[in-house]
């Protein structure tokens, strides 16, 4: 034959390819969830320019929708700034890791009272309502025997 493959080469490659591991590859163990009410991390000078900067971008260019485009020019205008106009820009990153911190701080001594006080909570609670669970039907079944 002239370029095919026999039956037996076209079993062998059918065979590899339709081969897959049993198990799942297991995620890695170190890593935590994420917890949805910790602060987000401040942005960086640069970053604050930009919000100013694709309002600009998106007044002066109506009909680009390209975000590689709006960030290309970003990042040469914010090249092409010199440190005293970049100051403002600075000036509001830092006040914005100012606040972080102290939102930081606030997390973290809740994070150190809180999880303790909230599972002996919910722990107490199930305890409470698998109990009460228990004595209704326990009670149910005595009312009807006494009638």
């Amino acid at each position: 034959m002239k370029g095919g493959k026999s039956k037996a080469d076209a079993r062998s490659t059918k065979l590899s390819v339709n081969k897959k591991p049993t198990k799942a590859p297991a995620k890695k163990a170190g890593k935590a969830a994420k917890d949805p009410n910790k602060p987000k991390r401040p942005a960086s000078a640069f970053f604050v320019f930009m919000e100013e900067f694709r309002e600009t971008y998106k007044k002066e260019h109506p009909k680009n929708k390209s975000v590689a485009a709006v960030g290309k020019a970003g990042g040469e205008r914010w090249k092409s700034l010199s440190e005293s106009e970049k100051a403002p820009y600075v000036a509001k990153a830092e006040k914005r890791k100012v606040d972080y911190e102290k939102d930081m701080k606030s997390y973290n001594k809740k994070q150190a009272e809180g999880p303790k006080a909230d599972e002996e909570e919910e722990s107490e609670k199930s305890m409470s309502e698998v109990n009460d669970e228990d004595d209704d039907e326990e009670g149910s079944g005595e009312e009807d025997d006494d009638e």
